[in-house]
């Protein structure tokens, strides 16, 4: 197997200059901190240099961050060969100017990099962490490669805890909060809202409980402050080093909700479905479509051998499963949540712990009275409330004739 061959970037500063290399291995510890401690000396959030101006790399960061959030962008991609690309709105809008290249990308994600960071983007190609920029706010960021360059995902995270009621997420999620013990499960896909949706539900139990609420975020998001609960933020890669090993841990630390960003296998479900069961309140969240694949996508995580015993787990442990997406509106700026919710009542648990997933459907459109709704019901009633076109609509729904029947 032929050895890997590094490409150098020279990155260049005030005061200093050295070589980044991909390739594992090339810098011990000592040296990786050394090279990012010079980074980060130049990053806005340190002293400027000594000419009193800072870098053009943070410079040109802080002018993409200032940009996107004065245009209501969601996210920034950063791409080298292509000028910077704002999410506005669910639409994506490219910055102007001339594209980044190669040196200008690393320049501008490397001095975010604590040296463990920058450890692991070595040996594994990616990362996730989140910064403060003091006068533009809070982010979100993967850094990651692609054809042999550095490039990133940048989320822009509100300061402003949403409720349900600026999410436009319907009133009867409020009562989820008041359970003491199941599984409420977030599903959807990439950038629907999941994480606001949690936020939103995280914060009506910190206003209405004397609860202690720990989360297990990669990274941490919306910065929850103590009200009438106690709140512990713990950020995979600074404070722990994965989800299942908290997971296990918190169980020793007398919580009343725990809210796990993600369960991302098999291990990490098996202990949340675990606490489900044994007292406590969990919130977390998938990548399905709808609510039934959300209990298939559980199933499949685990070997045959195990699925039926994890079948009588979700059907004791489910509290809920809210599906949701985001539809552009009529007046092309907003956006609007569509929601699927199916709520663990008895006959959706006999359904689950029978095997009988493909009723569940059904259960899910006849039980309005119980706060369930399918997704073409919601699609339908944002037809109805004219925020969204009927042509959207169908473009969204999964199922064209159901979706008809109800907005007839």
């Amino acid at each position: 197997m032929a050895a890997k061959r590094p490409y150098p970037c020279i990155l260049t500063h005030s005061s200093y200059t050295f070589e980044y290399r991909h390739t594992m291995g090339e810098y011990d510890n000592e040296e990786l901190s050394r090279i990012v401690a010079e980074l980060n000396r130049a990053a806005p959030s340190q002293k400027s240099s000594a000419s009193g101006r800072i870098p053009a790399s943070t410079a040109s960061l802080d002018k993409l961050l200032s940009t996107a959030s004065n245009r209501n962008a969601s996210d920034v991609v950063i791409v080298a060969g292509a000028p910077a690309v704002y999410r506005i709105n669910g639409a994506l809008n490219l910055a102007s100017g001339p594209g980044l290249d190669a040196e200008e990308v690393r320049g501008l994600l490397l001095p975010l990099l604590e040296p463990s960071q920058l450890e692991e983007l070595q040996r594994k190609k990616s990362v996730d962490l989140s910064f403060v920029r003091e006068g533009l706010g809070r982010f979100r960021i993967n850094i990651h490669h692609q054809r042999g360059t550095l490039a990133a995902s940048i989320r822009l995270l509100p300061s402003r805890i949403p409720s349900l009621e600026w999410l436009h997420l319907p009133a009867s999620l409020a009562k989820l909060v008041e359970r003491r013990q199941g599984l409420v499960l977030v599903t959807g896909p990439t950038g629907c809202g999941k994480t606001s949706t949690l936020a939103a539900l995280i914060d009506l139990v910190n206003t209405r409980r004397a609860a202690h609420v720990v989360t297990i975020e990669d990274p941490v998001e919306y910065q929850h402050p103590n009200r009438s609960s106690i709140i512990e933020q713990i950020e995979v890669g600074r404070d722990t080093p994965d989800f299942a090993i908290t997971l296990r841990s918190i169980m020793r630390q007398t919580p009343d909700v725990i809210l796990v960003g993600e369960m991302r296998d098999a291990e990490t479900m098996a202990t949340a479905l675990t606490a489900a069961e044994t007292g406590h309140l969990v919130f977390s969240t998938l990548h399905t479509n709808d609510a039934v694949q959300a209990v298939s996508r559980i199933l499949d995580s685990f070997g045959s051998s195990n699925q039926p015993q994890i079948r009588q787990q979700i059907s004791l442990s489910l509290a809920a499963v809210i599906a949701q997406q985001l539809i552009p509106g009529v007046d092309g700026v907003s956006r609007w949540p569509a929601t699927e919710i199916m709520i663990a009542t008895d006959a959706v648990r006999a359904l689950i712990r029978k095997g009988e997933d493909h009723q569940l459907r059904s259960q899910i459109s006849v039980g309005r009275a119980e706060g369930m709704m399918t997704m073409e019901q919601s699609l339908a009633e944002l037809v109805r409330a004219n925020r969204i076109t009927r042509d959207t609509a169908l473009a969204h729904c999964f199922r064209v004739d159901e979706f008809n029947r109800y907005s007839a």
